[in-house]
């Protein structure tokens, strides 16, 4: 059933449905609970204290930080997926709320994760060629200068382009507002990046 084309009055709680799906599935904390469950306690306690892969990765467990990786790009893709049957307006609604869900989970205080592998996962879900540049652009600077937060600024800023030139501009806004808040979330690594300080991929 495709509701974009409703007036207000019938589309609003699909319109809502698609926020509540987006924001749950986002919200799942992938990082803690595999850490918690692999008996390493909680992920918030090492490194930057965040959930999301790379600091699973100090772990020193490669296996877990590769599940948090697929799990927290999958549960923006499938929000994303569940969300299209009604229609691409609400697809979008549930890719914002699914990026929301992950960098500010209820269940943690709102203190969640800095949202690439969520961003990556939907942009699978609304345009899987635009999701394939991302993480091209993130795989040629992580393998040229080793600096995984500078690989999303820079992977970040080729969704909103991307989709703007296949005719999305719709999704392109949305990449828009959802880059503003990666960089906003990284904004501590951009001032490290930018005084020299910001560790390397496999650096200590």
């Amino acid at each position: 059933m495709i509701v974009d084309s409703m007036n207000w009055g019938l589309a609003w709680p699909y319109y809502l449905g698609a926020l509540v799906l987006g924001y749950l599935a986002g919200s799942i904390p992938f990082g803690l609970l595999l850490t918690k469950a692999a008996g390493l306690g909680d992920v918030r306690n090492i490194g930057s204290g965040n959930i999301g892969t790379t600091n699973v990765l100090r772990t020193g467990r490669k296996d877990l930080a590769a599940a948090t990786l697929v799990g927290d790009a999958l549960k923006g893709t499938v929000a994303v997926l569940i969300a299209w049957q009604w229609g691409p307006n609400t697809a979008v609604i549930a890719a914002f709320a699914a990026f929301l869900g992950h960098c500010y989970p209820v269940w943690l205080g709102f203190k969640g994760g800095k949202g690439v592998a969520t961003y990556i996962g939907v942009l699978f879900g609304l345009d899987w060629r635009v999701g394939l540049l991302f993480c091209a652009a993130w795989l040629l600077v992580a393998f040229t200068t080793r600096y995984s937060s500078l690989s999303a600024l820079v992977g970040s800023l080729t969704a909103p382009l991307a989709l703007w030139y296949v005719g999305e501009g719709q999704m392109a806004q949305l990449a828009i507002l959802l880059t503003i808040l990666l960089w906003w979330k990284h904004r501590e690594n951009l001032r490290r990046l930018l005084a020299g300080s910001e560790s390397r991929i496999g650096g200590k």
